[in-house]
């Protein structure tokens, strides 16, 4: 017991030590964009109809630094705005995939193929999934979805967010609810940086370690090759990743721990991508709220997306990987954390807690 406790620890230690110091970059990065790029400049940009709406409505999902409060409420707030339910579905499948800090994290755990090519199957399922739904998903509205004269077209109306315990005003929506922008400069970086190490920790530091947790149990009990015995490699593991992943809710972030420490015990890295797509872009609160805030086709269009292109996904990163010959993950517990991984992992955890702390104090 004594010894399995220790490994848990050593396996605990060694995963935030290589992720904290890119994970602590990434606060930094997404707490310049929280001030630097306005929740009103993108809904300028956004709105209308066309692809260009829609390639625009990914590109900026990829790295924008929306806690998960706010994703929902911003894409409905951009749908009240004019734009079409394209480029509201491409901010949607965009977002929560990626972002400054989870493409960091990637890369100091997975390595750079995976950090290069998890925002590439973002941007292409943003891009898929916007034309899909411009395409098919204003044919007809829904039975029971608002008409002109109902909900969704009513700025006034309320939205309801299913990470958020009670409705949310639309006139609110776009807002991130950690986000304000001030008149200075000086200002302006004192309330990114309060975003970045304060609002976006409290926001995604259970389910990060808890998803640490995971990956420390799965590194510690489970025997090596477990996922290729048990699953086997190729297409049927991906299917029984994107049932995992599709309804659950994992943020993007903490999805990278768990992925790697089930590639270290055989998974394939296809199969891992598959979860790392569609646990964060995919959950059953989630897909409610588009069901009803933007109609049952636009729902089907926006899970058949995500479904088919991880598995495309899936399917061409093994591919790539297997004609390379690239070792993904292999170097996570290949040594001990360097000092300067030891330092930032204490400086993490410090932030963690004071921002849990902090929202402790503000219910």
């Amino acid at each position: 017991m004594l010894d399995f406790l220790l490994r848990l620890i050593v396996d605990f230690w060694a995963t935030i030590g290589a992720m904290a110091p890119y994970l602590l970059f990434g606060f930094f990065v997404a707490g310049l964009l929280s001030v630097f790029v306005s929740q009103k400049l993108v809904e300028r940009h956004l709105g209308g109809r066309g692809f260009l709406p829609v390639l625009k409505a990914t590109l900026f999902g990829i790295p924008l630094p929306l806690c998960s409060c706010g994703v929902i409420p911003v894409a409905m707030s951009l749908r009240q705005h004019g734009a079409s339910k394209g480029s509201t579905v491409s901010f949607l499948l965009s977002t929560p995939q990626t972002g400054v800090d989870s493409i960091l994290v990637t890369y100091s755990l997975l390595g750079p193929v995976f950090a290069i090519f998890r925002p590439v199957v973002a941007l292409v399922t943003g891009l898929v999934g916007g034309v899909l739904v411009n395409l098919f998903g204003q044919a007809a509205e829904d039975r029971g979805q608002s008409t002109e004269n109902g909900t969704a077209a009513n700025p006034q109306s309320e939205i309801r967010n299913p990470k958020l315990e009670g409705p949310q005003p639309a006139q609110n929506a776009g807002q991130c609810c950690c986000c304000h922008h001030a008149a200075t400069p000086m200002r302006k970086f004192f309330n990114g940086m309060k975003y970045g190490f304060v609002s976006l920790p409290r926001d995604i530091g259970k389910p990060l370690l808890v998803g640490l947790a995971i990956a420390a149990l799965i590194s510690s009990i489970v025997p090596n090759d477990f996922f290729a015995a048990k699953l086997g490699r190729g297409l049927p593991a991906m299917l029984v990743m994107m049932l995992i992943g599709i309804p659950m809710y994992v943020c993007a972030s903490a999805s990278v721990p768990v992925a790697a420490a089930m590639i270290l015990k055989g998974l394939s890295p296809g199969a891992a991508l598959v979860f790392l797509i569609t646990g964060p872009a995919t959950n059953a609160a989630g897909l409610a709220t588009i069901w009803n805030t933007l109609g049952r086709r636009t729902a089907i269009l926006y899970l058949l997306t995500v479904a088919g292109c991880a598995l495309a996904g899936g399917i061409v990163l093994d591919s790539l990987i297997h004609s390379v010959k690239i070792g993904v993950a292999s170097h996570v517990h290949n040594m001990g954390p360097s000092m300067v991984q030891h330092l930032s992992a204490v400086v993490l955890l410090a932030v963690l807690g004071c921002a849990f702390l902090t929202g402790r104090r503000r219910r």
